[in-house]
């Protein structure tokens, strides 16, 4: 359970981590609206991954035994497309996406707003098995029961990774640049290329 726990925070931290557009918006609202705004875009991206998330472990319930005879191949794939996610949040460019978000004063709306942008990416689902494979997620002892848990703990760690950039962005409102992004993005890019490479070398070893 333990174990479960861990891995399923540390997924969701990975999927929620880079600086995407979604969270040019999220620091976008906290900025100009508080931090309250800024929380429920956050929500509507985590209910998003949230559905995407579910998606992916019913998927893959189906192929446990596929995932166990290719496990070589799957966890291989794993640190690749961690690597590659990790290469494209270290070259994207955030801020140029800015002026197409307007902020909002009401919740709901940013709370929606956001689940709809975020739900228009179905490539989450493939991060997501990729995770799963990495972290070893799904197993032979999996249940119904922990399959959902383990959701819950993904979505735990996406949560926690989304209030402290809304409570930081927060504090630091007077001061933040927003084109410190780029440092944020490409800070989040190296180390998900590290997580990979560190990975793989101590998994081959």
């Amino acid at each position: 359970m333990i174990s479960l726990f861990i891995k399923g925070l540390v997924i969701g931290i990975i999927v929620s981590a880079p600086v995407g557009p979604i969270g040019i918006l999220c620091v976008q609202r906290t900025l100009n609206k508080g931090r309250a705004t800024g929380f429920a875009t956050a929500i509507g991206a985590t209910l998003s991954d949230l559905v995407y998330a579910l998606i992916a472990v019913f998927s893959m319930t189906f192929v446990t035994n596929f995932i166990e005879t290719h496990q070589f191949g799957l966890r291989l794939g794993g640190c690749a497309a961690i690597f590659l996610y990790g290469l494209y949040t270290y070259i994207d460019n955030p801020v140029k996406k800015l002026h197409k978000m307007q902020p909002t004063k009401d919740y709901a709306q940013a709370l929606l707003s956001a689940f709809g942008l975020t739900i228009t990416n179905p490539l989450v689902i493939l991060l997501f098995m990729a995770l799963f494979a990495k972290f070893n997620f799904m197993g032979e002892e999996m249940t119904t029961a922990k399959d959902l848990l383990g959701v819950c703990f993904i979505m735990l760690g996406a949560s926690i990774w989304w209030l402290l950039l809304v409570n930081i962005v927060s504090r630091f409102r007077g001061r933040f640049n927003i084109r410190g992004l780029w440092i944020v993005n490409r800070a989040t890019g190296i180390m998900l290329m590290l997580l990979s490479v560190g990975a793989f070398v101590f998994w081959i070893i």
